[in-house]
Parts: structure tokens; C-alpha cells; sequence
């Protein structure tokens, strides 16, 4: 598996932002509504929003139509996890130009997120079969599962239990937009691979862990299982 970690402009808003405060304020008490407007922040403390050359106002204006989602549906997206404290109920999904500019948003602590999957690879990766990603600037993935239950199972076969039960597994954008809203849900031994997206050309299998203390993008191959990665799923994928 490659290491080299890929680089990124120093001067990019997701760079020299500070850690987001809103990051790791989910409130599991808060309404679907509230928790919206909670991951909206995160992107914009985060400079995830100017990757899209979006401010405050801007973003606000985008993910409007997701907010009367929200409101009206909000409180049927939860799905309960296998294994506890898996779940995640939603997640705002942004269309980020380039996703490696967005890994520094991972940030785990004052640690900001690394990638040592190279721009070149990373534009090959592709949604798998079945799995239809809107064609928007922003919608919302619901019903999550990190699937922790898949530690020490070879994502292949991982894969296949998902779709049996008709979810669908989340792509690099979504790991990614994941982690930076809900870092709490990476954590040590319990991390995810993220197989809705592929190259077609290999085995590799993304996937989101921790290394040296900072959140990782990187791959590992379709038919070898590790005993700290599951494969995270979700229910569906929602526009306004």
C-alpha cells in the first residue's frame, strides 16, 4: 500500500482553518433541524464551504431546500445500528471540486486529515454498480451505519451482506463529509471502509482509519479482512 501522503495547497481554507468548534458539538438530544444547521457550521468553520467558493450566507442558501427537508422528514432518516453507537442519522454531502482538498477537515483533534490516495488515482474512483449519487451541489445521506459489525471481514464479502438487506455503501465523498461532521464516529478499531466507490481496474477497497493520531483516506484490497475496519452503509440518499 502506497504511503506517500498526498500533498495539498497550504493555502487552502480547509488547511488554515482552525478545528471547527461545531464539529464535535452533535447534541444527540437536538432536533433533525438543529443538527442540520450544526453540520452546516462544521463546513463553513472547517473551509469546506470555500472549496465550493461558498461563505456562510451562500451555503446557507444552497442546503435550503434540504432544510425543509429536514423539517418535514428529519425525524424518519434514523436507522438503528448493529452494533451500538454506529449510527449516524444523516449526513450533509457537499459536491466537492476535488475530495483530497477536503480530507484536512477530518480532523481529529488539532490533527487535520490526511490522504494517501494521489489525485491522479483518486479521479478514477468511480460509484459502483447500484449505487446512484445525485447529480446536486449538496443532498443528504441517511440512515448510516459505520458498520463496525464488519471488523475482520473482507470488504467483498462485507459488500454483499449491504446489499442483502438493500442499503447502499457509502462512496469516498460521503467518508470523507462523514468524518468531518461526525469525527466521534472514528475511532480506534472501529474504522470503515467506504466500498460504493472503485476504479474498476483493481482491488482496492477506500477507506477511512486513524494513523498516528490523524484521520487517514487510503485503500486497502477487497479480499483481506482487518480486525479494526468494518465497511460503512447507509439507507438512502435524499435531495430536496
Amino acid at each position: 500500500m502506497s504511503t506517500t501522503i498526498t500533498e495539498v495547497d497550504a493555502g487552502l481554507a480547509t488547511v488554515t482553518a482552525p478545528r471547527s468548534p461545531s464539529s464535535t458539538a452533535f447534541d444527540p438530544a437536538a432536533s433533525p433541524v438543529a443538527e442540520l444547521d450544526r453540520q452546516v457550521r462544521t463546513y463553513v468553520e472547517s473551509g469546506v464551504a470555500a472549496l465550493l467558493g461558498l461563505d456562510a450566507d451562500g451555503l446557507i442558501e444552497l442546503v435550503a431546500p434540504l432544510r425543509e427537508l429536514v423539517e418535514r422528514a428529519g425525524d424518519t432518516f434514523a436507522h438503528p445500528s448493529v452494533e451500538e453507537d454506529d449510527d449516524v442519522a444523516f449526513v450533509l454531502v457537499l459536491d466537492v471540486p476535488d475530495v483530497n482538498d477536503a480530507v484536512p477537515a477530518m480532523r481529529l483533534g488539532a490533527k487535520r486529515g490526511i490522504s494517501v490516495i494521489d489525485r491522479e488515482e483518486l479521479a478514477t474512483y468511480r460509484p459502483i454498480e447500484g449505487v446512484e449519487v445525485p447529480a446536486a451541489r449538496a443532498y443528504l445521506l441517511t440512515g448510516i451505519d459505520v458498520g463496525s459489525e464488519f471488523c475482520n471481514v473482507r470488504p467483498e464479502d462485507a459488500l454483499a451482506t449491504v446489499r442483502e438487506r438493500g442499503r447502499t455503501p457509502l462512496t469516498i465523498a460521503e467518508g470523507v463529509a462523514l468524518v468531518t461532521v461526525r469525527p466521534d464516529r472514528l475511532r480506534k478499531n472501529r474504522c470503515f471502509s467506504l466500498m460504493g466507490s472503485r476504479t474498476g481496474t483493481n482491488q482496492r477497497v477506500p477507506a477511512v482509519w486513524i494513523s498516528q493520531r490523524s484521520a487517514k483516506l487510503g485503500w486497502c484490497w477487497d479480499r483481506n479482512p482487518h480486525t479494526w475496519l468494518g465497511a460503512a452503509s447507509a439507507t438512502a440518499r435524499r435531495t430536496a
